[in-house]
């Protein structure tokens, strides 16, 4: 039966896609704002069909940045869904397959990590998103994790550093799965759902088989309150990571680790 489900769901999905990209070449976006439309429509038209509900708690940022954990693929088209936005990536998620073209297509920015100019050249994408009154979306951790609404990654501090630079607020948002409905006991969050280094087509197919997937996604209730020292990059990650454990119910664990991090690193210079 789920794999049953898998197969109907895919031939819906790719129906999707094409439907999405028939629109971007009949519409030709020119704008970010156009484009950050046509992921959202595409998005919300996906998870309605897929039959994946989004519960959004808090209110939900107009502008400024947005920074989140990071578990899933479906994160992406998550945030899109409730947001019209631009995400912030790393060049690599350009040759994803799928992923790859949605993102390119809706004006994603890119950093190439390792050469140099690349954080500068994501800072000026970013700042022209911000000018046209697009909410700027990354995942500070860099990578998907498998640790469902469990653990945060190290955040990186390189672009939270220049969105602190371009002086736009930057709002905290925590996503977590649930499967509402019984799927086997072979079926497991983070599985199943998180995404990790997993096969990217082999774990899409396992997971349009779900039933009852349900996201949380929770935003800050204002924007993150830097200190006097989160000017620099170290203290301004651990500062981000704490406001995003927060909405997860995981601040006494970071700050756990944060006070450890700072007996052995010291404060920031």
């Amino acid at each position: 039966m789920r794999v049953l489900r898998s197969v109907t769901r895919s031939v819906v999905l790719v129906g999707l896609f094409v439907d999405a990209g028939a629109r971007l070449l009949a519409g030709r976006p020119k704008t970010r704002v156009a484009r950050a439309e046509w992921l959202h429509q595409f998005c919300a038209r996906s998870m309605k069909r897929m039959k994946v509900r989004i519960d959004v708690i808090g209110p939900v940022p107009k502008t400024g940045v947005v920074i989140s954990n990071h578990l899933s693929y479906v994160d992406i088209v998550t945030l899109a869904t409730v947001l019209r936005c631009v995400f912030v990536s790393k060049a690599e998620l350009k040759k994803t397959p799928v992923l790859g073209w949605m993102t390119t297509s809706s004006g994603t920015v890119y950093v190439d990590r390792g050469r140099g100019g690349s954080a500068m050249r994501a800072a000026g994408g970013m700042q022209a998103a911000s000018a046209e009154g697009l909410p700027v979306v990354f995942f500070p951790e860099g990578t998907t994790s498998t640790m469902n609404g469990s653990g945060l990654l190290k955040f990186h501090s390189g672009l939270l550093a220049m969105a602190l630079l371009s002086g736009e607020p930057i709002t905290a948002a925590f996503l977590r799965y649930a499967l509402d409905e019984d799927n086997g006991p072979d079926v497991t969050l983070n599985e199943d759902v998180c995404w990790g280094d997993r096969n990217l087509l082999a774990h899409i197919f396992k997971l349009l088989g779900l039933r009852g997937l349900r996201v949380e996604l929770r935003f800050g209730d204002g924007p993150i309150q830097f200190s006097a020292d989160g000017l620099h990059r170290k203290t301004a990650a651990l500062e981000a990571r704490l406001a995003v454990a927060r909405l997860g119910g995981l601040g006494p664990a970071v700050e756990k680790a944060e006070r450890a991090f700072l007996e052995v690193e010291g404060p920031a210079a």
